[in-house]
């Protein structure tokens, strides 16, 4: 785990904007999601996601730099698993809110309003 950092103003708003770019995409989310089920290699991830093998890598890459996911080598394959220190009880953090305050928004969007 790299140190903690102290941050000053400025530092802590490009820090979020970096934090919070990573999870706009949604190929990214997807992969996070399917993580949270357990580890993956990258040909594993493509099939069942069916994104091809460079965006795969590409988005995994992202996630690994900021610490989204973990990657452990075994003979010829890496395989991905997620923070579970940290993206873990985040994504469930973000799920019960999203359920709580959010659903009701993607509802009226697509005109599903129960009275």
């Amino acid at each position: 785990m790299q140190n903690e950092h102290i941050y000053n103003e400025n530092e802590l708003y490009e820090v979020y904007k970096i934090f919070f770019a990573t999870l706009v995409s949604e190929s990214r989310l997807k992969i996070i999601n399917l993580l949270l089920k357990g580890k993956k290699n990258v040909s594993e991830i493509t099939k069942i996601l069916k994104i091809n093998q460079a965006n795969v890598s590409h988005d995994l890459a992202r996630l690994k730099r900021c610490g989204f996911v973990n990657v452990h080598i075994d003979k010829n394959y890496r395989y991905y698993s997620i923070n579970k220190e940290t993206i873990k009880p985040l994504m469930n953090l973000i799920q019960k809110h999203t359920s709580k305050y959010c659903i009701h928004i993607l509802h009226e969007m697509k005109g599903d309003v129960k009275i």
